[in-house]
């Protein structure tokens, strides 16, 4: 498959591009500074840009089989939502297709699976800007005419914690709400030619 993958640099991101070109896909990775780019392989081509401009992101999703939006930045609520956006835009200039876009778990139904430190100490106050951002980049992909998917993964950890858990309801009990970033790479790139959570958000966790 031909993928393109935004945020192609971040933590996840860049593990998604070593797994989707392990995997013998054709990968794109899109980015606002290339020399940040650390894989190198014959089916990778790494295309430049400001991925809030629908534009900039246009070159790179045409003739994508599927994108796949990881971006992040930090405790900021700046480039999620309108990074998403401007792939969306291009996506369906392009004539649509598969989006595969990681957010976080807590957002919208999932909200009920956190406790008390995460839904009032790092959503409610040290990460709110990140949450917010979050919440409205769900919705513009939520209101696409694309073949979505929204992943919400727990707390990113450089270990595994357990066994992955996912499609699970705010009910679910014994949750590690952690998840190593090796897993959610592979929980996305598995997405992409999974159709089980078409138009749906998934959680995933340990």
């Amino acid at each position: 498959m031909n993928i393109t993958i935004f945020g192609a640099t971040g933590t996840i991101g860049r593990l998604v591009v070593e797994q989707a070109l392990a995997a013998g896909h054709d990968v794109k990775a899109f980015t606002r500074d290339a020399a940040r780019v650390s894989a190198a392989h014959d089916r990778l081509q790494v295309v430049e840009g400001d991925v809030t401009d629908p534009a900039a992101c246009l070159p790179a999703v045409k003739d994508a089989d599927a994108v796949v939006v990881a971006l992040g930045a930090g405790r900021k609520g700046e480039v999620r939502e309108a990074g998403t956006r401007a792939v969306v835009a291009a996506l369906e200039q392009a004539g649509g297709g598969r989006l595969v876009c990681q957010s976080t778990l807590g957002v919208g139904s999932s909200r009920a699976n956190l406790n008390l430190l995460w839904k009032y100490v790092m959503f409610g106050a040290l990460l709110r800007p990140a949450y917010a951002d979050h919440v409205r980049q769900e919705r513009v992909v939520e209101e696409s005419n694309l073949d979505w998917t929204i992943v919400r993964p727990s707390a990113f950890a450089d270990q595994s914690p357990g066994p992955v858990r996912h499609g699970f309801g705010g009910s679910e009990s014994g949750l590690r709400l952690k998840i190593s970033r090796t897993d959610v790479a592979a929980f996305l790139l598995v997405q992409v030619q999974d159709q089980t959570y078409l138009r749906r958000a998934v959680s995933v966790s340990s």
